[in-house]
């Protein structure tokens, strides 16, 4: 049953929401509620790619806020490229993050760490520590297509949708995907079978460092601006959606979709604690102990047998 419990909960709390205040469940406002977490679904979808194989990745939230920064500044110059820019940066971000992994040997939870410190100075330094703004007229320009509405259905919200399509593929349909969850499930049998694991750690890092970016540039395009600061608050959610959603820290199970689910749980969870008149300061409470209750259910004990 482990496997169905991401869906179950997420039913669930929609039931107990619902009770609260039945207009909870109307499709506007839930549509509404699924756009409100875009960002946060694409970093944890990034977020997903490297617990998989059993790392850690904790320089998305740096990384998305080097993007807004950088996204905002290129702007001007570059117009839309300035987005292709921006998830480049990102994906060599990434990169060094599975090279310090892998290639020297550094525990992934201390190279996501520093690289994300190296990104937060970047966007610190390139913005001069303040806030920066997008000209309306450019934003629309280049941008345009990413905001907006068809059909009652946002136009970010469909761009989430199609990026875990893509990541679901990568995941399922592509051998760099199916690595990965050999990786997670039992390296040293990889190794002893001949595959180069370390060349798909740092793809795994890569694509990670991608998709933060992606939510960056995303978060500026929504806010019309960039800062060094934007995206803070955003990483502890991310780990939660990743592990409620059904994908262990030890790797190996899960997934794209889970992450989509788990996600949701905590749009939903976020917003009954409006309804249900919790204070604001109390949500990082409650994901850290949502976060300790995820890893100690779905963490597999036989790959751990010695914790330090």
């Amino acid at each position: 049953m482990r496997r169905h419990f991401p869906w179950i909960t997420l039913v669930s709390l929609l039931v107990l929401v619902g009770m609260k205040d039945i207009t909870f469940l109307s499709p506007e406002n839930l549509v509404s509620l699924a756009s409100d977490v875009v960002p946060l679904l694409i970093m944890a979808v990034d977020m997903t790619l490297v617990i998989y194989i059993g790392s850690i990745d904790l320089s998305s939230q740096s990384i998305a806020n080097m993007a807004t920064v950088l996204t905002t500044i290129a702007l001007p110059s570059c117009g839309v490229a300035a987005g292709l820019l921006v998830i480049a940066v990102g994906l060599v971000f990434g990169a060094v993050s599975g090279v310090v992994t892998t290639r020297l040997k550094v525990p992934s939870f201390i190279s996501t760490l520093a690289v994300g410190g190296i990104a937060l100075s970047v966007g610190q330094y390139t913005s001069g520590q303040q806030a920066l703004h997008m000209d309306t007229a450019q934003r629309r320009h280049a941008f345009g297509w990413m905001v907006g509405q068809t059909a009652g259905i946002p136009h970010e919200l469909v761009l989430a949708l199609l990026i875990v399509a893509v990541a679901w593929f990568i995941q399922t349909r592509m051998v760099p995907g199916r690595t990965f969850k050999a990786i997670g499930a039992g390296e040293p049998v990889v190794v002893a079978s001949g595959i180069r694991v370390e060349r798909y750690k740092i793809l795994a890092f890569a694509l990670s460092g991608m998709f933060a970016a992606i939510a960056g540039l995303v978060f500026s395009v929504r806010l019309s601006g960039g800062s060094p600061t934007l995206a803070e608050g955003f990483l502890l959610p991310a780990i939660v959606a990743v592990l409620v959603g059904g994908t262990p820290l030890t790797g190996g199970v899960g997934g794209v979709l889970n992450t989509l689910v788990g996600t949701m749980i905590v749009a939903v969870v976020r917003a009954s604690m409006l309804y249900f008149s919790i204070p604001a300061t109390g949500q990082q409470i409650f994901f850290g102990l949502v976060l300790i209750i995820a890893i100690a259910t779905t963490i597999d004990r036989s790959k751990m047998r010695i914790v330090k």
